[in-house]
């Protein structure tokens, strides 16, 4: 089959990986990501990606630009290429949600365990299919 067709609300809740990279295109990639309680993703910049979140589960905030929105199940957030962000998880339990990269950001099929296992893995040109 072409494409990914999955339930996204089920594979996000289950993950416990800081990173998974599921599906990579050539304009768009979608990303799983846990953070454990107090971890952050680290103030970044994408001068060319635009970034979805969707939050499946847990609390935190986002910071985007230096203003800082508390953030929890169900929340949407998108941040536009060039905007400094962050998303921390303010909660005492994981925060699990998924991304979306315009265009993709890491290399496809990554998995990375915990946040102290994190190496870059910048996107390579390749896609899932």
């Amino acid at each position: 089959m072409k494409g990914f067709v999955e339930n996204i609300e089920k594979l996000t809740v289950e993950s416990d990986d800081y990173r998974r990279v599921l599906y990579t295109g050539k304009y768009l990639q979608l990303v799983l990501m846990t953070l454990q309680p107090g971890e952050e993703i680290g103030a970044e910049v994408h001068e060319d990606h635009d970034q979805f979140f969707r939050i499946e589960e847990g609390r935190g905030q986002v910071e985007i630009d230096g203003q800082r929105t508390d953030i929890q199940d169900d929340d949407a957030v998108i941040v536009p290429a060039g905007a400094r962000h962050n998303v921390i998880n303010t909660g005492d339990a994981p925060l699990r949600l998924y991304t979306l990269y315009g265009p993709p950001e890491h290399r496809d099929g990554v998995v990375v365990k915990t946040k102290a296992d994190e190496t870059e893995e910048h996107f390579d040109g390749k896609t899932t299919e």
